[in-house]
């Protein structure tokens, strides 16, 4: 009787186990039919995803094309208004130039037509003081109309020698005592034009 009812507790034990692994087994499916689902579930997100990444990369790009031609276009314009800009003032400064030239001259004639009746006074021999007058008056316009263009002569007998006004062709012992080291005779005169030295005094130096 005992061995009957230990079979029988055998037999119980046995289903239990039975029932457990089936039970673990049913568990076990559901969870891998469900991880499958997830699974299926981020790959079908990830396919709808990489449609949108492109689209937007894509209008990305075409927005930075655009931008680029938009840049480009004005780089090209602006070079081509500075370019037109260059040649323009070049043109105005030639042109200047050519009528600066036209301006000194016209103003020069007058005294090159009282040069030439100075001249014409001389040959035919007229009375020699009035020639001399004629030439002095020349001489005196000329002179005028020189300042009115900005040159004027660099004031040299007397002062002090300086090589950025002076130059010396040669040195002799000074007159006096005061004037060693400064300059004593002017062989040809020096100019500026405004504030620029356009030629220099050429001089004698004491010492």
């Amino acid at each position: 009787m005992k061995k009957k009812e230990h079979k029988e507790s055998n037999k119980d034990i046995n289903d239990k186990v039975n029932d457990l692994i089936t039970e673990d087994q049913r568990s076990k499916k559901y969870s891998d039919t469900s991880n499958s689902e997830n699974e299926d579930q981020c790959q079908h997100e990830e396919v709808l995803l990489i449609p949108d990444e492109k689209a937007l990369l894509e209008a990305k790009v075409a927005e930075s094309e655009v931008a680029y031609k938009e840049m480009n276009d004005k780089y090209l314009r602006l070079s081509a208004e500075f370019d037109n800009y260059r040649k323009r003032t070049l043109r105005e400064r030639i042109e200047l130039t050519k009528t600066a030239a036209e301006s000194v001259m016209l103003s020069i004639l007058p005294v090159m037509d009282d040069f030439e009746r100075a001249m014409h006074s001389i040959e035919t021999g007229l009375d020699f003081e009035a020639t001399k007058e004629g030439i002095l008056l020349i001489y005196n316009k000329f002179n005028e109309f020189s300042k009115q263009n900005g040159i004027t002569e660099i004031d040299a007998v007397g002062k002090v020698f300086d090589t950025d006004l002076h130059e010396a062709l040669t040195k002799i012992p000074a007159p006096t005592e005061d004037l060693k080291g400064k300059i004593v005779q002017v062989i040809q005169k020096g100019y500026y034009l405004n504030d620029k030295v356009i030629r220099f005094a050429k001089v004698v130096v004491g010492e």
